[in-house]
């Protein structure tokens, strides 16, 4: 991990200004609105080979599902075009985009470190099926399109989506036409700006959905349900789209907003009345509410939830940062000490009356104390997280640390993907219910191990925060 100095806090614009249509605001400094990117300057890096224990672990990993799901997963469910020349999608709901931007992520981070395996797809046809996906993705929002049928964006979890999407656009930049570039933009630009116009309570405007689980008050705003992944989520749309666009005259009103959505994300008890400052936002004044207790468990689903205290999201920001030579605020690494020490260390009760561990001392297993509405098999989800926090230094409070359980963890999902020839994850619903599950791991994989390249790149850690 590597921390510089605190960036000047950055005052929030006016809603108003915030609120112009689309595409003027992605057309006012420039022909198009893909001349608002600055596209990353790959010359600037040196390399990584992953030649290392943990980087060999990742690279495995990310080589095998990356290779499944642009290779047989997308022939088996990308079989028409559109008279407009985009996939069909299936749809406009989670299923028929969410998944489709995860695979464009981790396939474009596995071809463009150099990570994919070409077995039964070159890596030319798995480029071309890349595109794509991008641009369908980006093409189908309701910024670039007006069909009922098929747009979508502007919802509840959109701006995840459009993060999945930008961030392989950004990283395909240079395969894409201008068309499909400035579609992306406006996709960008349409959710960030709607993300601007919330304040210390509610995640967009002055009402709806809240940043925290539970109020400054005491009282809850969602009963049994932490708004941790949300902000992360709506926070790495935003810190993308700034590092994208810079210039952009939203960009100061995003990165603004980008720090607050952070800090919001893993606020405890505690922060309620610590008057420091992080990133130029005072807590005790600015946070209204908090999302994890003050020993770092989250509350998800209705039950104390380990998987949603894998903070991954808000470790993936220093990546973003670093392929645009900045550092990520250093509020999204604010809480993650307690959160991991909660994973590793704390004790809870078990059926039997005795205590247990989440992480289970010498072995990949995971210990829910009431229960994974989920599935029963999770290494990977553990796995890429304990590799972001050994790498920026978030497991400072615990005893056993969490290289350790990297490589446990990590382990089992190669023991996992073992099963399978063609490098898939999860045998049933069982182990995992989730309708995504082997694109969920792509991403883990793809976004953890772009972390690593640039932690341990030959030109030095490009992964900072500030």
């Amino acid at each position: 991990m590597k921390l510089t100095r605190p960036a000047r806090y950055l005052t929030t614009m006016a809603v108003g200004a915030i609120m112009a249509t689309t595409l003027q605001v992605s057309t006012a400094h420039g022909a198009s609105p893909a001349d608002q990117v600055k596209a990353i300057d790959w010359s600037s890096f040196g390399t990584y080979a992953g030649t290392d224990a943990m980087g060999q672990r990742m690279k495995t990993i990310l080589a095998n599902e990356s290779r499944y799901l642009i290779g047989p997963a997308y022939a088996s469910k990308y079989t028409a075009y559109e008279a407009d020349g985009y996939l069909n999608l299936g749809g406009n709901a989670e299923q028929a985009v969410r998944l489709p931007a995860m695979t464009a992520l981790s396939a474009a981070i596995a071809l463009k470190l150099g990570v994919y395996n070409p077995v039964n797809l070159s890596a030319a046809n798995a480029t071309t099926r890349d595109i794509n996906l991008i641009r369908t993705v980006a093409a189908r929002h309701k910024a670039n399109n007006t069909n009922s049928a098929t747009a979508w964006g502007s919802g509840w979890q959109t701006a995840l989506w459009a993060y999945y999407d930008g961030m392989a656009a950004w990283l395909m930049w240079d395969k894409l036409s201008v068309t499909d570039r400035d579609k992306v933009v406006n996709m960008l630009v349409a959710e960030a700006n709607r993300l601007t116009t919330g304040n210390d309570t509610f995640l967009i405007g002055t009402s709806g959905k809240e940043l925290y689980g539970l109020r400054k008050d005491g009282t809850s705003a969602e009963p049994g349900d932490s708004k941790v992944e949300e902000n992360q989520w709506s926070a790495a749309l935003l810190g993308l789209t700034a590092a994208m666009m810079p210039n952009h005259p939203q960009a100061a009103a995003w990165s603004t907003r980008h720090k607050q959505l952070l800090l919001s994300a893993t606020a405890r008890p505690a922060d309620l009345t610590n008057p420091a400052s992080i990133n130029g936002i005072q807590m005790s004044t600015w946070l209204k509410g908090t999302n994890i207790s003050d020993e770092g468990t989250v509350t998800n689903h209705g039950l104390l939830h380990p998987i949603y205290m894998i903070l991954d999201q808000g470790l993936n920001e220093a990546a973003t940062a670093g392929l645009a030579k900045k550092c990520a605020p250093v509020a999204a690494l604010h809480n993650t000490n307690y959160v991991y020490d909660a994973l590793v260390d704390k004790r809870y009760p078990t059926s039997s009356g005795g205590t247990n561990t989440i992480y289970q001392p010498g072995s990949s297993n995971i210990f829910y104390p009431e229960g994974n509405d989920w599935g029963s098999t999770f290494a990977g989800y553990f796995g890429g997280f304990d590799a972001l926090v050994s790498m920026h230094g978030q497991d400072g409070l615990v005893a056993t640390k969490a290289s350790t359980w990297e490589k446990l963890h990590n382990d089992a999902q190669i023991a996992l993907q073992a099963r399978f020839t063609d490098g898939h994850t999860y045998a049933n619903g069982s182990e995992n219910s989730y309708f995504g599950k082997e694109q969920r791991i792509g991403v883990i994989y793809g976004l953890s191990y772009l972390s690593l390249w640039l932690n341990k790149n030959s030109a030095g850690d490009k992964a900072c925060w500030s």
